[in-house]
Protein backbone atom coordinates (compact mmCIF):
# COMPACT_ATOMS: atom_id res chain seq x y z
CA UNK A 1 0.00 0.00 0.00
CA UNK A 2 3.08 2.28 0.87
CA UNK A 3 4.07 1.93 -2.93
CA UNK A 4 0.82 3.08 -4.39
CA UNK A 5 0.59 5.72 -1.82
CA UNK A 6 3.49 6.72 -2.64
CA UNK A 7 2.96 10.52 -3.91
CA UNK A 8 1.15 11.37 -1.13
CA UNK A 9 4.32 10.67 0.92
CA UNK A 10 5.75 14.42 1.60
CA UNK A 11 10.01 13.85 1.86
CA UNK A 12 9.91 16.25 4.55
CA UNK A 13 8.35 14.29 7.29
CA UNK A 14 9.36 10.53 8.87
CA UNK A 15 9.32 7.76 6.35
CA UNK A 16 8.73 5.72 9.15
CA UNK A 17 5.93 7.60 10.90
CA UNK A 18 4.31 7.18 7.50
CA UNK A 19 4.61 3.76 6.70
CA UNK A 20 3.46 3.21 10.19
CA UNK A 21 0.73 5.33 9.40
CA UNK A 22 -0.23 3.14 6.38
CA UNK A 23 0.47 -0.17 8.67
CA UNK A 24 -2.32 1.43 11.05
CA UNK A 25 -5.27 1.81 8.67
CA UNK A 26 -3.99 -1.68 7.65
CA UNK A 27 -4.92 -2.66 10.97
CA UNK A 28 -7.62 -1.05 11.67
CA UNK A 29 -9.69 -2.45 8.57
CA UNK A 30 -8.13 -5.94 9.68
CA UNK A 31 -9.72 -5.74 13.20
CA UNK A 32 -13.05 -4.81 11.70
CA UNK A 33 -12.90 -7.91 9.57
CA UNK A 34 -12.12 -9.99 12.53
CA UNK A 35 -14.46 -9.10 14.79
CA UNK A 36 -16.81 -12.32 14.39
CA UNK A 37 -12.98 -14.21 14.74
CA UNK A 38 -12.33 -12.84 17.88
CA UNK A 39 -15.88 -13.43 19.40
CA UNK A 40 -15.24 -16.99 18.57
CA UNK A 41 -12.11 -16.97 20.31
CA UNK A 42 -13.12 -15.89 23.71
CA UNK A 43 -16.16 -18.86 23.22
CA UNK A 44 -14.08 -21.35 23.23
CA UNK A 45 -13.09 -23.59 26.63
CA UNK A 46 -9.55 -23.49 27.52
CA UNK A 47 -7.82 -26.48 28.82
CA UNK A 48 -7.30 -27.63 32.50
CA UNK A 49 -3.46 -27.51 32.46
CA UNK A 50 -1.67 -26.96 29.40
CA UNK A 51 2.27 -28.31 29.62
CA UNK A 52 5.06 -26.85 31.33
CA UNK A 53 6.60 -26.18 27.55
CA UNK A 54 3.07 -24.39 26.69
CA UNK A 55 3.61 -22.30 29.36
CA UNK A 56 5.38 -19.31 27.41
CA UNK A 57 3.10 -19.84 24.80
CA UNK A 58 0.47 -19.64 26.92
CA UNK A 59 1.50 -16.40 28.49
CA UNK A 60 1.54 -14.59 25.08
CA UNK A 61 -2.15 -15.50 24.21
CA UNK A 62 -3.05 -14.05 27.86
CA UNK A 63 -1.23 -10.77 26.39
CA UNK A 64 -2.46 -11.23 23.24
CA UNK A 65 -5.83 -10.89 25.19
CA UNK A 66 -5.11 -8.52 27.65
CA UNK A 67 -4.41 -6.33 24.72
CA UNK A 68 -7.51 -7.08 22.98
CA UNK A 69 -9.11 -5.94 26.00
CA UNK A 70 -7.52 -2.68 25.76
CA UNK A 71 -9.87 0.71 24.08
CA UNK A 72 -8.23 0.55 20.45
CA UNK A 73 -6.35 4.11 20.86
CA UNK A 74 -4.28 2.80 23.90
CA UNK A 75 -3.45 -0.52 22.25
CA UNK A 76 -2.50 1.23 18.84
CA UNK A 77 -0.48 3.61 21.07
CA UNK A 78 1.14 1.12 23.02
CA UNK A 79 2.26 -1.12 20.24
CA UNK A 80 3.59 1.56 18.37
CA UNK A 81 5.87 2.84 21.02
CA UNK A 82 6.52 -0.78 23.22
CA UNK A 83 6.50 -3.45 20.47
CA UNK A 84 7.68 -1.38 17.29
CA UNK A 85 10.12 1.10 18.97
CA UNK A 86 8.59 4.38 17.68
CA UNK A 87 8.97 7.16 19.73
CA UNK A 88 6.58 9.39 20.91
CA UNK A 89 6.50 11.69 18.28
CA UNK A 90 6.84 9.47 15.45
CA UNK A 91 3.43 7.44 17.17
CA UNK A 92 1.61 10.74 17.32
CA UNK A 93 2.45 11.57 13.42
CA UNK A 94 0.74 7.98 12.72
CA UNK A 95 -2.18 8.32 14.96
CA UNK A 96 -2.55 11.96 13.93
CA UNK A 97 -2.83 13.17 17.83
CA UNK A 98 -0.60 15.18 20.20
CA UNK A 99 2.53 13.63 21.86
CA UNK A 100 1.10 14.27 24.89
CA UNK A 101 -2.27 12.36 23.68
CA UNK A 102 0.40 9.64 22.72
CA UNK A 103 2.10 9.91 26.10
CA UNK A 104 -1.07 9.25 27.98
CA UNK A 105 -2.08 6.55 26.06
CA UNK A 106 0.45 4.17 26.47
CA UNK A 107 0.61 5.27 30.38
CA UNK A 108 -3.18 4.42 30.47
CA UNK A 109 -2.60 0.91 28.69
CA UNK A 110 0.56 0.15 30.34
CA UNK A 111 -1.43 0.84 33.88
CA UNK A 112 -4.12 -1.56 32.52
CA UNK A 113 -2.15 -4.19 31.29
CA UNK A 114 -0.24 -4.39 34.97
CA UNK A 115 -3.45 -4.40 36.89
CA UNK A 116 -4.65 -6.87 34.41
CA UNK A 117 -1.91 -9.01 33.60
CA UNK A 118 0.54 -10.74 36.22
CA UNK A 119 1.48 -13.50 38.47
CA UNK A 120 -1.24 -15.95 39.50
CA UNK A 121 -1.97 -15.53 42.84
CA UNK A 122 -0.34 -18.75 44.98
CA UNK A 123 -3.05 -21.70 44.86
CA UNK A 124 -5.37 -20.62 41.76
Amino acid sequence: RGLRAESQWDPETSLRAWMFHILRNVFLEQMRRRGTERRALERMPEPDQPPPEQEARNDMADLALALQGLPLPQRGALILVGAHGLSHEEAAAVCGVPVGTVKARVARARAALARGVGPEPVGA
